[in-house]
């Protein structure tokens, strides 16, 4: 199997190259309108927002930068696929302009924009970010009643394009089938709470590059990735920075499309995307090792499996997970100025392929001195008490 990951350096306001209704999924993190990082980039787009910056009119500024994205999340609907999806992550502000303090919604200016387009608006993501700084409150502190509360979480809109995705012909029912993620990685990534990813520290030798790059943490478009798309789908970020979106759809075994205005991010990103091939089947391995762990944590406290993954032959909770296969990154080969290949295995790995069948594992509810029942003894019986 083979992706392509193409990279164009203009701006998303315009995706005119990417034909409508040819998107599966669109992955990305605007720059946060009134965060001040990135007012200058703003203002480039906007001399309507200069010159409000310059009047300390701060609502007025917030509505004229996100101005500037309604193109782009018009663009955005226009290229998803019925039944694709646009997750976007996004920040409110919190500012001082003109001696007043106060929030701005990005997320829900965002929202409002897209729901005007036609897009269904479903549950959202709360990316709780904290901070340990001691004095992280802001205001006055112990007196009422001039304090506020520290603003510690980021949204995921997550956003459909009309009804849902039908996967019509077998050869899509399969590779659905083939691109299931774990049941117990569900019950995670599926929560509207993400409170175990981290902000990423950029390390950018150059320091310009560092300053505008807000780039989120590989994990967050990996996952949203994994639960919002099948393998060769393509996926595009219109706000692609250092590339992160890319990075993560080669991991899936996705396609990707990247749209960044600022061509200073070039280098860093095919820079990246030479060490992609490790760090994807690095990944592949730390999700195997997860659920080897699951598995035995599991059977530790008696619990049982019904069903058996058909590549690998280690146990899994759920009929939809027996066809879940990972495919190994072979090969990360650019193909010209702006464009990457990705070759895959399409076999499953061999190092996961151990028996699970005759595997001892101790029996909480026995004496330590007790006899161990094996991984098979104890997936037959839980197919016998019929435990899912």
């Amino acid at each position: 199997m083979k992706t392509t990951h193409t990279v164009k350096f203009e701006s998303s306001t315009n995706m005119g190259a990417v034909p409508s209704e040819s998107v599966n999924l669109v992955v990305t993190s605007p720059p946060y309108p009134m965060i001040e990082m990135w007012d200058d980039i703003f203002s480039r787009q906007s001399s309507a927002v200069k010159e409000a910056l310059k009047k300390q009119d701060g609502p007025k500024a917030f509505e004229l930068m996100n101005k500037v994205l309604d193109p782009v999340w018009d663009e955005v609907f226009r290229i998803l696929k019925p039944g694709g999806f646009a997750c976007i992550n996004i920040g409110d502000a919190t500012r001082t302009v003109n001696g007043n303090f106060m929030l701005y919604p990005n997320h829900s200016r965002i929202l409002t924009h897209m729901l005007k387009l036609g897009f269904t608006s479903l549950p959202v993501i709360l990316w709780r970010k904290q901070t340990n700084a001691p004095n992280k409150f802001m205001g006055s502190g112990m007196l009422p009643a001039g304090a506020y509360v520290t603003l510690e979480h980021e949204y995921i809109l997550i956003l459909r394009k009309g009804a849902k995705r039908i996967f019509t012909s077998e050869k899509e029912k399969q590779n659905r089938r083939l691109s299931a993620i774990f049941w117990e990685e569900r019950n995670n990534w599926f929560s509207d709470v993400w409170m175990d990813l981290k902000g990423t520290v950029q390390k950018l030798t150059d320091k310009t590059v560092r300053k505008r790059s807000g780039a989120f943490p590989f994990e967050l478009p990996y996952r949203l990735i994994n639960m919002y798309s099948a393998k060769g789908d393509t996926v595009v970020d219109p706000f692609f920075g250092i590339g992160t979106t890319m990075i993560a759809a080669m991991a899936a075994c996705r396609n990707s499309i990247g749209f960044e205005i600022d061509a200073g991010f070039r280098d860093t990103i095919f820079s990246r995307a030479e060490t992609a091939l490790e760090f994807s089947n690095a990944q592949i391995k730390n999700r195997m090792n997860r659920h080897f762990e699951f598995i035995e944590e599991r059977l530790r406290k008696n619990g049982g499996f019904k069903h058996e993954n058909i590549h690998y032959k280690f146990p899994v909770i759920t009929n939809q997970e027996k066809e879940l296969l990972m495919n190994r990154l072979i090969s990360v080969k650019k193909t010209g100025d702006n464009s990457i290949d990705a070759l895959y295995a399409d076999t499953p790995q061999k190092e996961y392929c151990k028996s699970w069948e005759n595997c001892a594992v101790p029996d909480v509810k026995k004496k330590k001195t007790g006899k161990k029942k094996t991984f098979g003894e104890k997936i037959k019986k839980a197919v016998q008490l019929e435990l899912i």
